[in-house]
């Protein structure tokens, strides 16, 4: 439970109230507009979707400074679901457990990452160069973000073909990243009255029943993670089929007790519940976030395809 808050996420959108009134001849008397819907935030997929057109943009841009820049796009879109902290995906955790062999995998992946290795054969010039077409190199400008509740800030430096890229997708790269971070840091504002909700505190009492009927006595779906990943290291390279046969079977329990204890929706009503009291203060910062991203994926849609 304690780390819930790192990956719950809100899916409900507030319904806006409509207001009435009587209009007069000369307009002073008209009802105000009614609002629209608040912007919803990104599915993961559209996420991926906008991911990949910004590679794409920066590879294009890369390229047109003579330079290659290879994109990612490995992973199939069922490949690159997230895991959340509430998995209910029943045939994917019969497929992938909790996705440890697909990170395995991006592991090596990163481990041997060909960018990396086409700029270490470059010359110290050219090397330079790259540096400078993707990011700006020294000479890229420093964006600043608060984080929510004066919890000091972050830095980015951005530049190149990234900021390019950036300006595409989201418009003001500067505005995207500034209001990112309140939307990402919000949750670290309510962690505390979130897990002690007695809503969400009563649904994990559920789905651990759940679980334990299904022989698997785990207080919260982070108990159960950590271990399977205990269990995983234990049993080391040599046992590795046996480990995940354990790990998908704890994932389809998992994900099969959230569903019949409707965790998932009781934890996303309830975070978005939390993250609403804080609207008075940073709600046009998440409004913004969410309107930028939807912009982006507006965008991808035109340049690259959706992964397989």
């Amino acid at each position: 439970m304690r780390r819930v808050l790192m990956s719950l996420c809100a899916v409900v959108a507030a319904t806006a109230v409509a207001t009435t009134g009587c209009a007069g001849g000369d307009g002073a008397g008209r009802a105000p507009k009614e609002p629209g819907p608040r912007p919803r935030a990104l599915t993961w997929q559209q996420e991926v979707r906008v991911g990949d057109a910004e590679q794409r943009l920066t590879s294009q841009c890369m390229k047109r400074h003579g330079f290659t820049y290879w994109e990612d796009r490995r992973l199939t879109l069922e490949e690159s679901r997230p895991v959340r902290y509430v998995q209910d995906d029943v045939a994917w955790a019969r497929a992938h457990g909790y996705g440890s062999r697909i990170e395995a995998e991006n592991e090596k992946t990163r481990a041997s990452n060909p960018i990396g290795t086409y700029r270490q054969n470059l010359t110290p010039s050219r090397r330079a160069a790259f540096d400078l077409a993707l990011d700006g190199g020294d000479d890229g400008r420093t964006l600043t973000a608060p984080l929510p509740g004066g919890r000091g800030e972050i830095r980015k430096r951005l530049g190149g073909c990234t900021e390019e890229a950036e300006q595409k997708l989201y418009g003001d790269p500067a505005e995207w990243f500034r209001t990112g971070k309140v939307a990402t840091g919000l949750s670290a504002l309510y962690s505390e009255d979130l897990m002690k909700d007695r809503r969400l505190t009563t649904a994990l009492r559920a789905w651990s029943r759940c679980m334990t009927k299904a022989g698997l006595p785990y207080d919260d779906p982070q108990a159960a993670r950590e271990a399977v990943r205990a269990n995983t290291a234990r049993l080391g390279e040599e046992r590795a089929d046996e480990a995940f046969a354990t790990e998908r079977k704890t994932a389809v329990a998992d994900a099969t007790c959230a569903r019949e204890t409707s965790l998932r929706a009781v934890a996303s009503a309830r975070e978005t519940f939390y993250e609403n009291r804080l609207r008075d203060r940073f709600g046009k910062d998440l409004d913004t976030y969410r309107t930028l991203a939807q912009q982006a994926y507006d965008r991808a849609v035109r340049i690259v395809p959706e992964r397989d």
